[in-house]
């Protein structure tokens, strides 16, 4: 693995785990811990544009509550939501 490659896994395990919302902080960080590694480049680009946003809007689209807009409508983010983390 790249110097890089390693480097922007950190940035982004680190960015999961304090989001500042507790439930947001739980599923991203424990989702980081078991897929980032296995994540490609556009993969890992499509992850961090969800680390982006702000936390109450992820929550609904993750829980069901409002439908996940277009741009976030991929593999990763069906996957993190399908993801249970453990409490």
């Amino acid at each position: 693995m790249s110097d890089a490659r390693t480097t922007r896994l950190k940035r982004l395990a680190h960015r999961s785990r304090y989001r500042g919302f507790k439930e947001v902080d739980l599923h991203f960080g424990q989702f980081a811990d078991r897929h980032l590694a296995g994540l490609d480049g556009t993969e890992l680009d499509q992850y961090e544009a969800l680390l982006d946003e702000p936390d109450q809007e992820v929550w609904a689209w993750l829980s069901g509550a409002r439908h996940v807009p277009a741009r976030h409508d991929h593999g990763v983010f069906r996957l993190l939501q399908s993801f249970e983390p453990v409490s």
